[in-house]
């Protein structure tokens, strides 16, 4: 197939989760045989950050990870579709470009043989549903939806008349258990801090436990406020800022165990729906301890491949179970392990966007 993606940006994971399943999917469609382009707007805010906070070495560095990936670059004000969209088979447009983009490539559906999905893997269709609402879909053939909740939203509000549950994965290339490496801490959180949406959370299931059992931390991310560094700091976790997504089962490795904690709208509004962390860290066969979330669609096997405490001091006994029992931790390790590779590969999303390409009349040829 000749498939064309539009995504804020491939290069860059700054502040950007949306890159990581991105980049896997990608890979994985390439080495299937399909010809694959994907569009990120010039001066796009994670790249522009990225940059100004790393420079170009990191775009450097991210081509040793992907040599098969690569980034072309659109101008929004004239993103000359015509030319992007000739003769493909498949286009996806990711929720988080600008409405007028997204109406523009639906208009363009009209005109041409392609088929158009959008692809949503963000809480706005429910913390922010005016915004949503004001995507002109009417020419789209479907969604693809990160939960099923979000697929409901979409049908029951009229957004779109056909939606599929599409939920992320991790990429295995690149989210594998590593060789033994030398322990240099307990525990590792790769998480960005955000709009104070889990603050509360962060500091019950991860700061407070970690200072009051003494353990050797660091969390890496961005967007952190002094208030947050503070806590930090008094806790005597280490912070490691900006850690590309790639580097992060290095990181992993070196560490005895790491958590989940889910943002607010994702537990209140969105069940079933973990965000791709987890997917990644079990790909890496790390002990995982999760902070409360619903599994509404049985993704996982809560006390098998990961163990969810419901308060501090349930935190702080799993932690320290986790790290004196290493039966435990090597059962946890192999059983999430195990679920990746049978469920949550990106090599399985592929099947099933394959199926659904099927479904919607795309030649099997192509397929």
């Amino acid at each position: 197939m000749k498939i064309v993606l539009f995504y804020h940006s491939l290069l860059s994971d700054w502040n950007h989760g949306n890159a990581h399943f991105l980049r896997g999917m990608a890979t994985e469609l390439i080495n299937r045989g399909n010809d694959v382009t994907i569009y990120e707007p010039m001066d796009g805010w994670s790249l522009s950050n990225l940059k100004n906070d790393y420079g170009e070495k990191a775009i450097e560095e991210f081509y040793n990870y992907y040599p098969l990936l690569n980034s072309s670059f659109y101008d929004p004000a004239q993103p000359e579709l015509e030319e992007k969209l000739k003769d493909a088979d498949l286009v996806i447009v990711h929720e988080w470009n600008e409405h007028f983009l997204v109406k523009q490539i639906g208009a363009a559906r009209q005109q041409g043989s392609f088929k158009l999905l959008f692809h949503d893997t963000h809480h706005r269709a429910v913390t922010d549903r005016r915004s949503m609402s004001q995507y002109d879909l009417q020419h789209y053939d479907g969604v693809l939806a990160f939960g099923e909740v979000i697929r409901r939203i979409y049908l029951e509000e009229g957004w779109i008349k056909k939606a599929w549950t599409w939920h992320e994965a991790a990429d295995t290339n690149i989210f594998f258990p590593q060789k033994e490496k030398e322990i240099k801490g307990d525990l590792v959180w790769i998480g960005n801090w955000g709009d104070d949406e889990r603050a509360e959370e962060l500091l019950e299931f991860l700061i407070e436990p970690v200072k009051e059992l003494k353990l050797k931390a660091t969390i890496y991310g961005v967007r952190y406020p002094d208030h947050a560094l503070e806590a930090l700091s008094n806790a005597g976790i280490t912070y490691g800022g900006w850690l590309p997504n790639y580097k992060a089962p290095e990181v992993f490795a070196q560490h005895r165990l790491t958590i989940h904690v889910p943002r607010r709208p994702y537990v209140k509004a969105l069940p079933g729906i973990p965000t791709i962390r987890p997917f990644e860290a079990m790909a890496c066969s790390i002990p995982l301890l999760s902070a409360p979330w619903i599994d509404e669609e049985d993704l996982f096997t809560e006390g098998r491949d990961y163990k969810m405490v419901h308060n501090k001091k349930e935190m702080m006994q799993w932690m320290e179970n986790l790290m004196t029992d290493d039966q435990a931790a090597s059962l946890q390790k192999e059983n999430g392990l195990k679920t990746i590779s049978q469920k949550h590969s990106c090599k399985i999303r592929i099947d099933e966007l394959y199926q659904i390409c099927r479904d919607m009349g795309i030649h099997a040829g192509n397929v």
